[in-house]
């Protein structure tokens, strides 16, 4: 098309060229001409109207999460911009697509702090792989192109573009585009010659996955190279999506809570072999499992951004490759794993274990209650959940199938099970959506309950409630035992809550009571919210608040 449009039409016709099909937003009167452009594009662009911008942030990014495309969401300038960073900031550390596009003032005003004005290069800099600001009409689809490929490249991440308001409104006569290309690397001969030399010389060898820019192909290529050689798989802090845990090869997942036995597996293989996971804080047990610089165990790192690769750790051998292509590679690498056969098999022995249901205190048994979810949900059950110690009992209990039925942020953010659970529906609505909270974690963006009963997204939402910031609370009783302050909370009643909002509300205060209030609300045909009531001395799944206490006052 070269008929002459605003940049509001481009702009949106860029978004149809690029594969968009759903956006997030909050709207603002910064970008009414891109809202008037979506009006004519609403039979090829569903628009999801949010509550709160960091609400609309969450849920591109988890829409990224559960499609691998680039999540889309528009919000206005200023309060609008920094309510979403919260998302940009997610993004940016899962290293997840999304393209925020964010109202500017309008160019006659610049520079003079006018209403709600930002500099959102300097706002944004640290957190985004781009910001730029477009100030001509004729050059929307050179930007919007630009970020496409950027967000989708090497290391996936959020790029953000500002759009002017009187910009907005300028017309040009330009050409459309081509959609992007998804620009990754590939592993060499060399590289692939070098890791099976590496594996030839191992004993006790460990692949941990995590990352994006896998697909559904990628991850049954890695699973035949797993399967052919015999290596034993786990998954770093929330993508234990990436290999099915059910499998025997599945050993469990590297991160926050870890079991104690694969800890010291880490520690004591003599090669980890680490495709897409940044190695950082959480699945390194804060960089002591595998220590900087130079680790203990021969390392063989691969990841999709250059980057990456010998920013923290030095290795034995790093390879610059997309997961689809490592994969593919690896799947046609021939290894002989019987040196290691009993290694995989003890650590498969010791998840099993690990992940058998253990009593915590009060009439609520969260294991079992995580335990009955994953035998009842079906295998393309997507489970949503946001931050907070009520989070171990599902990554320690439950087991992920496949690839994006977890959806969970890697940088500990609060408030996003709820988004996350709405966005993960409109991009799959005829799967089941789980998307479980605790009770502060809850109410940081629970207004998209809303969101979720107005597009009539029977999400069922879980809270579990022990009336505390309980993750601070715990690392209260540690550096300061007794002294409890802050941490406390006077919480609704959230079924009735959800009730008030149109949903289908449960309380439950017993395990007995959970497996029929989930059946109802499963049959609800709208959104369901069941509230778990928890004995607060239910910290972790392996402690209590007492001990945590007791064991601070001797130390």
């Amino acid at each position: 098309m070269t008929d002459t449009r605003t940049a509001a039409q481009i702009l949106v016709d860029a978004l149809k060229i690029h594969g968009v099909d759903t956006a997030f937003c909050v709207p603002g009167e910064s970008y009414l001409a891109v809202l008037d452009a979506l009006y004519d594009a609403r039979e090829a662009i569903k628009l999801i109207v949010c509550r709160q911008d960091g609400g609309a942030a969450y849920m591109a990014e988890a829409w990224a999460k559960v499609t691998g495309r680039p999540g889309i969401c528009l919000v206005t300038r200023g309060p609008g911009a920094t309510n979403a960073s919260i998302g940009v900031h997610t993004a940016f550390q899962d290293s997840t697509p999304m393209i925020l596009f964010i109202g500017q003032v309008p160019g006659e005003f610049a520079d003079r702090e006018s209403f709600q004005e930002m500099d959102y290069r300097h706002m944004f800099g640290p957190m985004a792989k781009w910001v730029a600001q477009i100030e001509r009409a004729d050059r929307m689809h050179e930007y919007v192109s630009h970020a496409f490929h950027l967000a989708m490249s090497g290391r996936p991440g959020p790029v953000v573009l500002a759009l002017p308001e009187d910009m907005l409104t300028q017309t040009a006569s330009v050409p459309d585009v081509a959609p992007y290309q998804v620009v990754q690397a590939s592993p060499s001969a060399g590289d692939l010659e070098k890791l099976r030399g590496l594996l030839a010389g191992a004993k006790r060898p460990l692949a941990i996955l995590g990352g994006t820019v896998w697909t559904r192909e990628a991850c049954r290529d890695l699973q035949a190279f797993a399967e052919s050689s015999g290596l034993p798989v786990a998954c770093s802090f929330r993508f234990q999506d990436l290999f099915d845990n059910r499998h025997d090869h599945y050993v469990g997942d590297v991160g926050i809570g870890i079991n104690p036995k694969l800890a010291e597996r880490v520690r004591s293989s003599d090669l980890l072999l680490v495709i897409g996971a940044r190695l950082g804080e959480m699945t390194t047990g804060a960089y002591t499992l595998v220590e900087p610089p130079r680790p203990k165990q021969k390392l063989v790192h691969v990841h999709a951004g250059a980057g990456e690769l010998g920013s923290v750790y030095q290795g034995e051998l790093l390879i610059n490759s997309g997961m689809p292509q490592i994969a593919a590679a690896l799947k046609n690498l021939k290894v002989d794993g019987a040196a290691w056969r009993a290694w995989r098999e003890q650590a498969r022995a010791d998840y099993l274990e690990w992940t058998k249901p253990a009593a915590n205190p009060g009439r609520v048994q969260l294991a079992e209650i995580v335990a009955w979810l994953r035998e009842r949900l079906p295998a393309d059950a997507i489970v949503a959940n946001g931050a907070g110690n009520f989070a171990g009992w599902i990554s320690r209990f439950y087991r992920y199938p496949g690839l994006r039925t977890q959806v969970a942020p890697t940088n500990g953010s609060m408030g996003y099970g709820v988004p996350a659970g709405v966005a993960a529906k409109v991009a799959h609505p005829e799967r089941l959506v789980v998307s479980i909270s605790g009770d502060g974690d809850f109410l940081m963006n629970g207004q998209e309950l809303a969101t979720a009963v107005q597009y009539e997204l029977p999400v069922i939402f879980i809270v579990i409630n022990n009336d505390m910031y309980g993750t601070i609370r715990m690392h209260q009783e540690r550096e300061f035992p007794g002294r409890v302050y802050g941490t406390s909370l006077k919480n609704p009643d959230f079924a009735a809550l959800a009730r008030a909002y149109g949903a289908h509300g449960e309380t439950v205060e017993e395990t007995a009571q959970f497996a029929p209030a989930f059946e109802r609300a499963a049959g609800a045909g709208r959104p369901a919210l069941i509230e778990v009531r928890v004995d607060p001395q239910a910290i972790t799944t392996s402690t209590t608040l007492d001990a945590i206490r007791a064991r601070s006052l001797k130390g």
